[in-house]
């Protein structure tokens, strides 16, 4: 699920790419991300009002600093939960210091992200946003920072916290679950077929050497997962590291917690803009929306009640995915499917 976030660096003009190509590629369906997102800028000035956006995975700012850019009366809250990539995204953005809002929080903690929206971002239901992104996964930092744990392709310690304050690391799992519960992360998160042989493998290594590296467990792969099967499917590190950095991160939890949260917190006409990079992630954002997009009238009835429309509308159809150009520029986006809805319903008081 590796994302297609972006570096940035506090000396860079807005907008500019050149900070974010020191972490390795700039951000994902950029131009349009500015196009999906222009409908909701516009309606906001014809209604006399500023609009605010959500940045609920800011990374390092390359979305934000070219949302900001293009757009001069938006207001932008951006939320991640790695510290290190807040401070240095909120210093890239510092000439956009009066429309931006840096958040430490996980993307799904509304409570607080709510309590971060400016004083008239509401309607007549409550507080309420004018369009939200979600770009989910490990940014490109996390990515190519070794130090991170989060690449089988080097050795590091492994860590694989997105917010490197809190809570077990990948090393910590390893010596501490039971057998049947690093298979069951291993099949249901990584999609690997060896899972068992590969968490029975991990407990009779760590009973007297427990795996705190990345080449402690590549070398441990190599030499669980038949030579006939490592012939295809890439790298064997590529399942197992993608199973525990969702376990450490608890990354599908807050998918599921956010996707109904933020379209909740949508006015009408806002849009909710989500860019998934496996199939589990993109699941839980389509379930969401095909129900937001259907008829809450009940089944068998021939009208449509009063009131019981659909919520919302597909502004894109089906699932996006990047173009070949883009994937030659950044082929980070290769895998990201995106999806976006705007609200047609009003909210209830």
């Amino acid at each position: 699920m590796a994302s297609g976030r972006e570096g940035g660096d506090m000396a860079e003009e807005p907008g500019s790419d050149r900070a974010a190509a020191r972490f390795g590629h700039v951000p994902v369906f950029l131009d349009r991300t500015l196009e999906l997102f222009r409908p909701v800028v516009d309606a906001a000035a014809t209604a006399g009002r500023r609009p605010v956006i959500v940045d609920g995975t800011l990374g390092l700012g390359g979305h934000t600093s070219h949302l900001l850019a293009a757009f001069d009366d938006l207001r932008v809250v951006g939320v991640d939960r790695d510290p290190d990539a807040l401070e240095i995204a909120t210093r890239r953005l510092t000439a956009f210091r009066d429309r931006f809002t840096p958040v430490h929080a996980r993307f799904d903690d509304l409570d607080l992200i709510v309590s971060s929206l400016p004083a008239e971002s509401r309607d007549d239901a409550g507080p309420a946003i004018d369009g939200v992104l979600l770009d989910f996964g490990v940014s490109s930092m996390q990515l190519d920072v070794a130090e991170r744990g989060f690449a089988y392709s080097v050795d590091s310690p492994l860590d694989m916290r997105m917010d490197p304050t809190t809570g077990p690391t990948a090393a910590d799992i390893l010596a501490d679950y039971p057998r049947d519960d690093l298979a069951r992360i291993f099949r249901v998160y990584g999609e690997e077929r060896f899972a068992r042989q590969i968490a029975s493998a991990i407990v009779r290594r760590r009973e007297t050497d427990p795996i705190s590296s990345s080449a402690q467990l590549v070398e441990l792969l190599y030499d669980t997962i038949p030579q006939g099967a490592r012939r295809t499917g890439g790298h064997p590190g590529k399942r197992v590291f993608q199973a525990l950095r969702i376990e450490v991160n608890a990354e599908l939890e807050a998918v599921e917690n956010a996707v109904p949260g933020y379209l909740d917190l949508l006015r009408r006409g806002g849009r909710a803009l989500f860019m998934a990079y496996h199939s589990l992630e993109d699941k839980i954002v389509k379930r969401e929306l095909t129900l937001r997009t259907a008829s809450r009238t009940p089944a068998g009835l021939p009208v449509e009640l009063p009131g019981h429309g659909p919520e919302f509308e597909s502004v894109t159809r089906g699932a996006e995915k990047a173009s070949q150009s883009e994937i030659d520029h950044n082929p980070r986006s290769a895998s990201v499917r995106v999806r976006c809805v705007r609200r047609i319903d009003g909210r209830t008081p």
